[in-house]
């Protein structure tokens, strides 16, 4: 993201003109004269037309970081002619997520929103209203209850051997551990999203490479992570100064070719079987779209945008936590001695980590808070909208204003911290700190409402990724490099990824019949 760039080269002309013009200091001087009264959270000067846009650089949530040093734990900016607030503490978040959920429920509208989530019709983007409960009703009910999730899990458990054993093939060979992650999690998903018969083979029908499936996920993510100018100075929109909305409007219709052929193919299946059983979630939501008792009916770009969310939730966000992890750990070697000894203790040396061992596991478990402290998954938790005029904290908040989570500066917080920057999965030992969004110095799946409805089963596949990484391998940096060698900073976006890949050499730690 080069916002700093396009503001300089395309948007400082337009500056320059709007400063000086009658018009723009005297409707600026009506809108303050209007909120004399009111007692908005402290903040930046805001520029004519950008407002503070330009104050943003390449990673957002550093420099969000740095500002809310200078004006506090929550602050306000203008993005464009748009209010936004920034919490940078547990207390405020908890002020937004649980005090005031209602009120901040909602999104704001976004050109993400529109070309990538079929018009606002998934989870990620949809206003709070009748729509978005019933999507959040079917989510946690039918999709992610503990029954059916727990039959699924010979999926996972198939397809995590699978990994284990495809690892041990590249033993003592340099690895791109994030290539062989993020194949993994998207495999394990779209056996469960939508069994995983879609991809490249010599059957003859119809099909995609799984490769550009995940070029979709991974072009999701980023498309929604952007700061898209049009968004916050609206009369731009048009021009689509940075290429954003191109690139969306590309991208609807690569992903939406993939969505049919699944779609069809399902709905062809439901019909030639009177005896149909639901075997994957996309089956759950096409028969749910035939029930007359919905309150909204489910139509088929519904339907899309759910199984969109089904298939980015649990890959990108998954692959990246567990590489965050092993990189740290490489970082700090002492660390890993500590895990192999409770996994060797716990699950003994002639066997694969289970599900069901990881509530034994309380290192590993410390482990993976440590890691989405310091590396969250959103550095930015996804937008809130204020539906109505608020007070938070004190402060006056106005209706329409847009509310950004730091969960990067709450993780890095040293009044909530000891040691922040230190990666020490010790200080999670033995307290009582959860990922579920009640602890919100923690909130890697976010809190209230809108928090993530998957998150049980993104976290089965964190936890026994990471814990089968480490029980069944040594892992090694390339030769010639050492540990304070590893670059840990971050590559922004709506999942912020290790800004320098490393590829890695693993040995095995069991014989080789054990693969």
């Amino acid at each position: 993201m080069e916002i700093i760039s396009w503001i300089i080269s395309l948007v400082l002309p337009i500056l320059i003109i709007g400063a000086i013009s009658t018009f723009s200091s005297n409707a600026f001087k009506i809108l303050t004269s209007k909120n004399n009264n009111l007692n908005p959270p402290p903040g930046p000067k805001p520029w004519p037309i950008i407002g503070n846009l330009h104050l943003l650089g390449s990673n957002p949530h550093r420099a969000l970081d740095s500002l809310a040093k200078r004006y506090g734990e929550i602050m306000q900016l203008k993005f464009g002619s748009s209010p936004v607030v920034i919490a940078s503490s547990p207390e405020m978040a908890e002020q937004f997520l649980k005090v005031h959920d209602v009120t901040f429920a909602s999104r704001p509208v976004t050109a993400a929103g529109k070309y990538t989530s079929y018009n606002y019709r998934d989870m990620t983007w949809a206003p709070y209203g009748p729509y978005w409960r019933q999507a959040r009703r079917i989510y946690i009910t039918e999709i992610f209850n503990p029954k059916r999730l727990e039959s699924y899990e010979y999926i996972r458990s198939e397809e995590r051997r699978a990994f284990m054993s495809r690892l041990y093939s590249l033993r003592s060979k340099p690895v791109m551990l994030k290539d062989q992650l993020s194949r993994y999690t998207l495999t394990s998903i779209t056996r469960t999203v939508l069994s995983n018969k879609y991809f490249a083979s010599d059957s003859g029908k119809p099909s995609v490479a799984l490769e550009e499936l995940q070029d979709l996920i991974e072009k999701w993510f980023w498309l929604n992570g952007v700061f898209n100018i049009g968004d916050w100075i609206p009369w731009l929109d048009r021009f689509d100064l940075q290429g954003y909305v191109k690139e969306m409007k590309d991208f609807k219709k690569r992903v939406d070719k993939f969505h049919n052929l699944v779609l069809d193919d399902h709905k062809a299946k439901m019909e030639n079987d009177k005896d149909f059983v639901p075997k994957d979630m996309v089956d759950v939501l096409l028969q749910l779209a035939k029930d007359p008792n919905l309150d909204i009916k489910l139509d088929g770009d519904c339907v899309k945008g759910l199984v969109q969310d089904l298939l980015t939730g649990g890959t990108d966000t998954s692959a990246t936590s567990v590489e965050w992890a092993i990189y740290q750990l490489l970082k700090n070697p002492h660390l890993i001695e500590k895990a192999t000894e409770e996994l060797d203790r716990v699950i003994g040396r002639d066997r694969w980590v289970e599900e069901k061992d990881i509530s034994q596991l309380p290192y590993l478990d410390a482990i993976i808070k440590e890691t989405v402290r310091l590396h969250p998954l959103a550095t930015l938790l996804a937008p809130h909208y204020a539906t109505e005029d608020c007070n938070v904290a004190g402060y006056d908040i106005a209706k329409g204003t847009t509310v950004f989570i730091n969960t990067w500066s709450i993780g890095r917080n040293p009044k909530f911290w000891d040691a922040p920057e230190e990666f020490r999965p010790d200080r999670f030992l033995g307290k009582d700190v959860e990922l579920n969004g009640k602890s919100f110095c923690l909130l890697p799946f976010s809190s209230g409402r809108r928090r993530c409805p998957g998150y049980t089963l993104g976290l089965k596949l964190v936890r026994t990724t990471l814990a089968n990484l480490l029980h069944g391998f040594k892992w090694r940096l390339p030769d010639g490099m050492k540990p304070e060698d590893i670059d840990l900073e971050e590559e922004y976006g709506l999942t912020s990824h290790p800004r320098v890949q490393l590829s890695l050499v693993l040995e095995p730690r069991f014989p080789d019949h054990f693969y």
